[in-house]
């Protein structure tokens, strides 16, 4: 078996083994986000910075629906000059604590994302977070790290390798933002605007 056949299978057995209900409980908490116009903050390192941006770009535009509300989330990793000023002023770890003590209100929603579950500056912005009343999604792999246990909910997509936790937490930002789109239309459905309740 070549490598593109052993990477493949590899990655078709960890979306079997990939718990459903913890996705669904991911939806569930940020349909909740949207109905009650909170915000989502999206973290993560390398590989999981781009894919920060790119559950970003989802949640804002591939959940659009007629008559409703917008969803409300951005990229930490997106702002270059922000975060290199805090890594060069500051330190690295504070990249993202530091814009979330600017930005993050009571009721808001932390996602991070962490192939490792281990990296410093991940943990650091999920404390402060939680501290200040915000929810946390970890999206990690296996077996989940640090960030898995601190997080208030966590996917692990069950793969040994770096780059597989990767394509999990991408499929899973589309599965999420499908499943938002989804729920939205039939909260439109039934005649309700999620913005006369959001207060």
């Amino acid at each position: 078996m070549d490598m593109v056949e052993r990477y493949l299978a590899e990655m078709e057995r960890a979306l079997r083994a990939l718990s459903r209900d913890d996705v669904r409980r991911v939806v569930g908490a940020l349909f909740d986000a949207w109905r009650w116009d909170k915000n989502v903050w999206i973290i993560g390192n390398g590989g999981s910075a781009a894919t920060a941006s790119h559950m970003m770009n989802d949640l804002c535009k591939c959940t659009l629906v007629d008559g409703q509300p917008r969803f409300r989330a951005m990229a930490l990793t997106d702002n270059v000059p922000l975060v290199t000023a805090i890594a060069n002023d500051v330190e690295y770890e504070e990249i993202f604590v530091e814009p979330l003590r600017t930005h993050l209100r009571k009721g808001d929603v932390l996602i991070a994302l962490s192939g490792s579950g281990n990296s410093a500056n991940i943990l650091r912005a999920v404390t402060y977070a939680k501290d200040f009343g915000a929810l946390t999604i970890g999206l990690c792999g296996k077996p989940g790290g640090k960030l898995a246990l601190s997080a208030d909910m966590c996917v692990i997509v069950p793969a040994d390798r770096i780059g597989q936790q990767e394509d999990g937490h991408l499929i899973l930002n589309h599965a999420i933002a499908l499943a938002l789109r989804e729920r939205i239309e039939l909260y439109a459905t039934r005649g309700v605007n999620a913005s006369a309740i959001a207060g």
